[in-house]
């Protein structure tokens, strides 16, 4: 390719702007050079992919199962964060209830994050409904759809999550397990009142995804570029910083098995119908 390889991602957080500054320094230098573009939401992302006004996107997996889905699988994933090989989702309680597992979450009132958010609703939701648990008919449920269109990457619905168990507004709540540990590191859950007593398997959270078409040396040359950026190179240790990472990952089959539990999910509670797509 001639020209920079064309990245989307979206502007969730001020943080972006100077991540994909530094993500252009660092293939300027290693190359292959690429540009971005920021979108406020992943539906115009995807779509831009799909129209090719993109080469590659920064997805969520719930952008990376939509992609999929529109594309009759035929899209490919190039890399992930070592974080989004094994993220899980984190079920907390008000000590005061007496809840200690996922049968315990019956006839409680239950907050959910943000109805796009595959860590903070949609997930959780499907592991409940696994292990016998119907919340949508079994919970009250206090949904806070904030930032929709953002798949949860704001983090704002998890925090509204803390606030409603702080409150006495909700007995359990859902959120990833990177909310929930910043959180406790910065002092800001008193463990004495609010718990967590559940956490997920592990799956897959955000990918670099590309369409079939794109060439498949440039996606190689470009992922080796990528993954042999290094945490103890003090050059590029802010930025991975920034995007909260140590080391980069190729999207190897194995890996990928880590999104076929949001594809299982979005099935089962009729996403891709309510999408249309």
């Amino acid at each position: 390719m001639d020209k920079p390889i064309v990245i989307g991602a979206v502007a969730y957080d001020p943080r972006v702007v100077p991540i994909w500054e530094g993500m252009r320094d660092y293939f300027r230098a290693a190359g292959p050079p690429i540009d971005y573009v920021l979108f406020s939401n992943y539906d115009s992302q995807v779509q831009a992919l799909l129209d090719r006004q993109i080469d590659m996107a920064w997805n969520t997996n719930l952008a990376w199962v939509k992609a999929q889905r529109r594309t009759g699988g035929t899209c490919r994933a190039l890399a992930l964060r070592d974080v989004d090989a094994n993220f899980t989702s984190i079920l907390v309680a008000r000590t005061d209830i007496g809840v200690r597992s996922l049968a315990d979450v019956r006839g409680k009132r239950l907050a959910l994050g943000s109805a796009d958010s595959a860590q903070a609703a949609i997930l959780p939701m499907h592991f409940l409904r696994a292990s016998g648990v119907d919340a949508e008919r079994e919970c009250k449920l206090l949904r806070f759809d904030l930032d929709v269109g953002k798949h949860g990457d704001t983090g704002t619905s998890e925090l509204e999550v803390l606030k409603a168990l702080r409150d006495n507004e909700a007995d359990v709540g859902v959120l990833g397990d990177a909310t929930w540990a910043k959180q406790l590191a910065e002092g800001k859950v008193d463990p004495n009142k609010i718990r967590a007593f559940w956490t997920s398997p592990g799956y897959c959270h955000c990918n670099f995804t590309v369409l079939a078409s794109f060439p498949e040396e440039v996606g190689r040359v470009w992922t080796d570029s990528l993954v042999a950026m290094r945490y103890d190179n003090p050059k590029w240790r802010d930025l991975m910083d920034l995007e909260g990472l140590k080391s980069w990952l190729p999207a190897d089959a194995t890996i990928m098995k880590g999104y076929d539990v949001l594809f299982a999910a979005a099935e089962q509670q009729g996403l891709f119908e309510r999408w249309g797509k």
